[in-house]
């Protein structure tokens, strides 16, 4: 059996705010450098298309309701044109991609925030909606289900992602896990109002490092920063803006290996791009001690089902024509 070995590119840096065409543009030129570089799957943050709804946490949410609206018009759809030079990228540069947009739905009071993962073919073979926004976040984005709880299967190995605060649930960690996941993509926002006793790049790190330790797997880590082009353009409205959005050691990228410990030199606050080599025979050894998959777990006491029913808004029902089927 052979095992796949690769190199992997991950991303530390902000969109360009509420501009779709101009952050797809940014994310091209990081995915033509990463390939130059000889990476063949490449990481970008949550929501990196295009930006973070961080009106959420410092407006009152009638003052986000125009925030909210600009947001949902620069949302976008996969089969969109404004898309298609991203999905050409990673034919042009023979590389896999895993990036977060906000997902336009069908109802104005519909956003998503789902990972893309786009293979080296420009195929979207998977997309991931966050199966629940995190507090402030409430107030912008539905709820995904679990029909995309998937791990998909690529050239450079099976490879789920989550997003965010996702990542300390434990169940759907352990979801993709049993589906045999071996290289799992954790994208974040910096979110520089939390507690001032909270090191963000500190708790980023510690549950991608869980999930490596539990699962035996590699985990790459894409955090956004803010750049001061979001903070002027919320200034307006929030003066005191710079106050509540820099902070130190808001900002985590890197990776993780399959024994739990930071591969390289991560990323903390500072924009840029890093590389691992990623070998997967590396995450046989560790299983054999604790496998929570096989021989570590007792699934005659343990029986974890999961829903992956794609939700559906209403369900019409004829019953006079089922009465005349039934004549």
């Amino acid at each position: 059996m052979k095992f796949k070995k690769f190199k992997a590119a991950t991303v530390q840096t902000s969109p360009v705010f509420l501009n779709v065409e101009a952050t797809v543009a940014k994310a091209i030129a990081f995915i033509k450098e990463a390939s130059e570089n000889g990476a063949t799957l490449i990481a970008f943050p949550e929501v990196f298309i295009a930006g973070y709804p961080y009106w959420n946490w410092i407006m009152t949410p009638v003052q986000g309701s125009k925030w909210y609206e600009k947001l949902y018009k620069c949302s976008v759809k996969v089969e969109d044109e404004v898309m298609q030079p991203l999905f050409q990228a990673a034919i042009d540069y023979n590389c896999h991609i895993v990036i977060g947009v906000n997902e336009r739905g069908d109802s104005y009071g519909e956003i998503y925030n789902t990972n893309l993962i786009i293979d080296n073919k420009g195929v979207i073979i998977g997309k991931h909606r966050k199966l629940v926004p995190t507090w402030a976040e409430k107030l912008t984005w539905t709820s995904g289900d679990g029909s995309s709880l998937k791990v998909y299967d690529t050239e450079v190995g099976p490879i789920g992602t989550l997003a965010c605060g996702e990542n300390t649930n434990t169940l759907a960690r352990f979801t993709l896990l049993a589906q045999g996941e071996l290289v799992h993509i954790a994208n974040y926002i910096s979110l520089p109002v939390a507690p001032p006793d909270y090191n963000m790049a500190e708790a980023i790190k510690i549950r991608a490092a869980a999930h490596s330790f539990e699962g035996k797997l590699f985990t790459i880590v894409s955090c956004s920063t803010i750049s001061q082009e979001i903070m002027d353009a919320l200034k307006v409205e929030v003066p005191n803006v710079e106050e509540l959005l820099t902070r130190k050691n808001s900002a985590f990228s890197g990776f993780i290996g399959p024994n739990g410990a930071v591969i390289g030199e991560p990323l903390i606050d500072e924009e840029g791009m890093v590389y691992a080599e990623i070998d997967l025979e590396k995450c046989i050894q560790p299983k054999q001690m604790h496998d929570i998959l096989g021989h570590y777990n007792r699934f005659d006491i343990f029986d974890l089902r999961v829903n992956i029913a794609p939700t559906r808004k209403i369900t019409f029902v004829d019953s006079h024509e089922e009465f005349n089927k039934r004549l």
